[in-house]
Formats: C-alpha cells, structure tokens, sequence
C-alpha cells in the first residue's frame, strides 16, 4: 500500500521490450537506502516489483497487463518518473490509500495557472471510472494523492500547490500527454458489498440490485 506522496523523481536509464513486457531500470537515490528484492515501489502510481538493484538504480518487470492498463508503454530511455515505496506499517499517512493499482489512463486537456496554483483538467478513456469520483475526494495522479476540484461527466480537475508541482513529473506534462489514474478503492469496496449476491430483487444476471439511492440518503440525513 502507499499514501500517494512521492519520495523522489527516477530517471528511466534503460527499457528492454519484448512485445508487451517491459524490463525497466531506473536510477534513483533515496529509495534505494532501504531496498530489498521483492519490494514494491510505485512507478508513476504502478505497483511495481524489484528483481534486481544497485547502489545507483533498480529494476522492474512491467507485464502485459500492465504495459496495456498504464502509461509505462510509453516511456522513453532519459524520462522522469514518481517513484514511492510502499507505506511502513509505522509511517505517516500523509496521502490517502494508494494501492498502484490505475483503474484508467487519461489525457491532459489544460493546465492554467491560477494564482499560487495550477489546475488541471484530465480524460479519463475508460468513463466508467466516474462513478468512484467525486468533488472534494481523493484522486492519484501519476501515484499523487490530490483532492478533486471539480468532475462532470467527462473532466476531472485537480488544482495543485507549487511544491507538489516541483516535486513530481506533473511539472514536465502539458495537454496532450497522458497520466496514470487511481480512484479511491473505498468507493470501489462499498459498491462491490452493496450490490453483491443473489436476492430476490436481482436485475437478472444473478447479482443484487442495491436499495442504496439518493433519495434515502436524503431521507436519513446523509445529503
């Protein structure tokens, strides 16, 4: 598990490709103090495994599921990258829970200034996602924990402060290029419990419909 803060900025020193596996080794510093084989690091939000390391990098093993769900496929040898190790069981949560598992990838559409911050406007190909998005909650951006500014049907906006902007590759990107999104897994659990299991209002295909509407919500003084 991660927290969405990144420890420090890699630089992809090699690419091995093999049709949809990828060997990637990438330098870095901080990260390595405590590194071991089989550890998991986050690569712009991908939970990866390191197989092999040194004093000055690591490598990863990225494989078809991953190379066809994520913007590691297009990485190039010489690009920065977020990099995170997994959350110490006695660390700080300073993000939210991050599992590097990206539900979609997503296109950047603008990035404008406003005042001390930025804000940027992403995407999503798979539009499906939405339903795990909502405004003031949770989002990871390249393995960033940001808070959502605002969501439609067809945008996610996030507005970041300047350090974050400094620390991370978000500050190389710019519209047109494509980052790796994470919704909060909380919804993702709450949706899968509601509507999981036969019951004698099923919708057909053997699963529960749930009774869980806005209007109930509304009733119970939950909105």
């Amino acid at each position: 598990m991660f927290t969405g803060i990144i420890e420090e900025i890699g630089h992809m020193r090699r690419i091995h490709s093999q049709g949809q596996a990828m060997v990637l080794t990438i330098g870095a510093k901080k990260i390595l103090e405590d590194v071991h084989l089989g550890d998991s690091i986050a690569v712009n939000g991908v939970c990866l495994t390191v197989i092999a390391f040194d004093s000055d990098s690591f490598s990863v093993d990225v494989m078809p599921e991953t190379y066809r769900k994520t913007n590691l496929r297009k990485l190039q040898a010489g690009a920065r990258v977020n990099l995170e190790r997994a959350m110490s069981a006695n660390g700080r949560f300073g993000g939210h829970i991050v599992q590097g598992h990206v539900d979609a990838t997503a296109t950047i559409l603008s990035r404008i200034p406003e005042e001390n911050a930025v804000v940027y406007r992403f995407e999503p190909e798979n539009k499906h996602i939405f339903r795990y998005i909502i405004s003031g909650g949770s989002i990871t951006i390249d393995g960033i924990s940001l808070t959502v500014v605002d969501v439609n049907e067809r945008e996610v906006a996030v507005s970041i402060i300047p350090h974050t902007l400094a620390q991370t590759v978000l500050h190389d990107k710019k519209p047109g290029d494509t980052i790796n999104m994470e919704c909060d897994v909380l919804g993702k659990y709450m949706e899968r419990l509601l509507n999981f299991g036969p019951s004698e209002s099923s919708n057909g295909n053997g699963k529960k419909q749930s009774t869980l509407t806005a209007s109930f919500l509304a009733d119970n003084g939950f909105m």
